[in-house]
This record gives C-alpha cells, structure tokens and sequence, in this order.
C-alpha cells in the first residue's frame, strides 16, 4: 500500500533527510523517499497508517497531511515481453539515476591516466586514483556540510553511533586524498581507507538487503543519487585496491 503526503516546514537537505529518516522508523512503514523540491512524502506501508502518527514522530517545524493513497499495482507475470519492457526501464532510470557518479568516475580514471601514462611503473596509479577519489568525493559532501551528517548517519554504523564522526568524515576523505596524492604516510592511509570504507560498506549491504530506498551520501547532498549496488561496487574497488597497495608495500 503506497500513500503520497503534502510535507510543510523543508527548508533544506538537512531537513529532507531528517523527515525521510523519522517516517521510515515508523512501524508498519516499509519504505518512506522524500522529495524536498515537491514538498512531498511518498510512503509504502503494510496496512493504513494514520496521519496524525506521523506527524506525532515529526518535529513541530513540520505539517504533513495526506494528498492521494494508492495501492501498488500487482503486475501479471502471464506476459514475458511486458516484464522484459519494464525491467528495461528500471534499469534505464538507475543509469540515468547514477549518471553523476559514472561521470565523476571517468574524469578521476582519465585525470589518473594522464598523471601515469609517461612513467614506466604504473605502480602509482592506483594512489594517485585513490587521491583523487577522496578529495573530489570530499568536495562534494563540504558543499552541504549542514546536510551530510544527517544522510551519512542513515546507513554508516559508526556515525549513527557518535554523530560527530558524520561531521567529521568529510575532512577525513580529505587528509586521505592529500596523504595518497604527495605519498605521505602511506600505509597509515591505506589502514584507515580499510576501516572507514569496511565500516561504511558494512552499511550499504545491509541497506541493499533490506531492499530500502534512501538517498547515497557517497557525493554529498548536492547530487541526489539512489543507494544502489553502484554504491557497494564504488567502495569495493578502493577497498580492493588499498588491500593490492597494502600487500606491496608490506
């Protein structure tokens, strides 16, 4: 059962999340996505669940009421070629979805080239690659510092735990970058690339698992981009790549 409600009092990313994360805590809710541009809350749930319980678990800046309910269509399955047309267009909207990302990616892949493709070891790819992952991932998340914290504390174990370390984090990709970019302390860099990675995609698989839609903190809050398996792959390859640097090194 899906119900789409007419959210008052957003005024910003901070606010968004902090409204998406309230409403899916709810019991009964299975899935709650917040679009802040429309003002609007759509939210699956396994049986009706009264306005006012939601408004009771919002804060007092916020009104929400009810705009349109509606029962998820049921598709049939007697027709192979209409599944095969609709998952094309799902998996079409997550490309789109994603675009940012694959971008961001391919300008970091060419930037890492162009600083490799004269040497005669490429051994020092991958730490200009990881260098130049975390500081522009850096940027984007200090672009909206207000709002960060709050969608990084939606899936990182650790920064649910101490929220400061969501305010933090951003800083620390940052040092990472400039550590990996004039090869500074290198093996302390890829340890902690280990732990805040590992905890962080502990996070994502569970978020995947329980198949929740949330927003990606992953470029910050300027980009609004779905938690997706993306997500996972993104931060397996730098943990993969920290394990190669770390087993040549040592």
């Amino acid at each position: 059962m899906k119900h789409t409600y007419h959210i008052q009092g957003m005024t910003c990313n901070g606010c968004r999340t902090s409204v998406e994360d309230k409403l899916s805590k709810v019991s009964g809710v299975t899935n709650a996505s917040v679009n802040l541009e429309k003002e609007e809350a759509v939210i699956q749930m396994d049986s009706y669940i009264d306005t006012a319980t939601f408004q009771k678990v919002l804060s007092e800046k916020y009104t929400i009421s009810e705009k349109r309910a509606e029962k998820n269509a049921l598709v049939s399955t007697d027709n192979d070629a209409n599944n095969f047309f609709a998952k094309g267009e799902t998996e079409k909207s997550k490309l789109q979805q994603l675009k940012p990302l694959l971008i961001i990616l391919g300008y970091i892949a060419i930037a890492t080239i162009l600083l490799n493709y004269q040497r005669e070891n490429w051994n020092s790819a991958m730490l200009d690659f990881m260098g130049l992952f975390f500081i522009v991932f850096s940027f984007f998340k200090i672009l909206d510092l207000k709002g960060f914290p709050d969608s990084f504390r939606m899936y990182d174990p650790l920064a649910k735990v101490v929220p400061a370390y969501a305010w933090v984090y951003p800083f620390i990709e940052s040092a990472l970058g400039l550590m990996f970019l004039i090869r500074f302390e290198i093996p302390i860099a890829l340890i902690a690339t280990l732990v805040i990675l590992g905890i962080t995609t502990v996070g994502v698989t569970k978020i995947l698992l329980d198949k929740k839609s949330i927003q990606c903190a992953c470029l910050g809050t300027a980009l609004k981009l779905p938690m997706t398996e993306a997500t996972f792959i993104e931060n397996a390859i730098m943990i993969a790549m920290a394990v190669v640097m770390l087993t040549r090194i040592l």
